[in-house]
């Protein structure tokens, strides 16, 4: 087979599943925005109900709705009729996938999914279904061909189920009025959530390399010896005067000045960068990348507080 070939095939699923998401959007009615209203305004959470392929989708939406401001659980059609149902609680809604919403343990299931929740909301590809049957509310995820070259393996089926979950969750984020900060406090692990809520502050060097202005280069050797960010920064009584780095001292040498006759006023560089410890990480780390510096200098009120480095901020993923 040849790459071109391979390149057909991918389009053509592509093309497949882009139809079938049309189609999908072209058939949104009230019955979503009814769906959508009553996750809502539930007073307890949503549990999420699939099997085989379904199940995984359901996993994924329950991730993403949790993420974003709706308490979601996942339960799994087969383990629910073994003692699993009683995760669910009256004031729980469920929503509850199944393609066909006739295999074996969703027809086994739905009964007892409608009475021990507040409602049930049924997403499936078949209107004439047991799950649609015990549906206060249907969410039709029919398709008319599976992407699969043997139209068996849940392809395009998969794909609009879970379209379908994203609008709901993004649908029910604009109702909650949910906002980055919202989003970041269920992520303060992760690389999304620092860049979002994490602070200079978090982020600073505890070495805080110094000199005074009439400091000797000897003296300044020293002090950016003393840490290993290749910089001090030249204060008087902690008001910032200039900087000098390691690339200030060896230009120093290279232009063959006496040492001896100088003094750290003589060789800093005026108006450094800074920022303040209470602004946020990712805006610091855009002044270094604006600047192509690898250090900035941290103020508190103006005065010199500290160093943050930009090989810190990378190594904790903010960008």
């Amino acid at each position: 087979m040849h790459t071109t070939d391979i390149i057909s095939i991918a389009k053509k699923t592509l093309d497949i599943e882009i139809s079938e998401l049309e189609k999908l959007k072209n058939r949104l009615n009230d019955d979503f925005v009814k769906a959508v209203e009553l996750i809502h305004s539930a007073t307890g959470k949503l549990i999420v109900v699939g099997i085989g392929k379904s199940a995984h989708v359901a996993t994924k939406m329950v991730a993403t709705l949790n993420s974003t401001g709706t308490p979601s659980q996942f339960l799994h059609a087969s383990e629910a009729i073994h003692g699993d149902l009683g995760v669910i609680q009256k004031q729980d809604v469920v929503l509850c996938i199944s393609n066909s919403g006739n295999s074996p343990e969703i027809v086994s299931l739905v009964p007892y999914l409608k009475e021990y929740s507040s409602s049930l909301i049924g997403m499936t590809g078949n209107k004439s279904s047991k799950l649609a049957e015990f549906s206060d509310i249907i969410l039709d995820t029919h398709v008319d061909v599976e992407a699969c070259p043997i139209k068996l393996a849940p392809t395009s089926s998969t794909t609009v189920q879970m379209a379908l979950g994203d609008a709901l969750a993004v649908s029910l984020m604009e109702l909650k009025d949910f906002k980055a900060n919202d989003f970041a406090k269920f992520h303060p692990g992760g690389s999304l959530g620092k860049n979002l809520i994490s602070k200079v502050d978090d982020f600073v060097s505890s070495q805080k390399p110094q000199v005074s202005e009439n400091d000797s280069v000897k003296e300044v050797i020293i002090s950016i010896s003393s840490s290993r960010h290749g910089i001090t920064v030249v204060t008087d009584n902690d008001n910032i005067i200039g900087v000098i780095t390691d690339g200030d001292l060896r230009r120093m040498l290279m232009n063959g000045i006496n040492i001896s006759d100088v003094s750290a006023k003589d060789i800093m560089s005026f108006n450094p960068k800074t920022v303040e410890r209470n602004s946020l990480a990712k805006d610091a780390m855009k002044i270094l990348k604006d600047n192509n510096i690898g250090q900035l200098v941290v103020t508190e009120n103006g005065k010199y507080f500290g160093i943050i480095d930009l090989h810190k901020l990378l190594d904790e993923g903010i960008n």
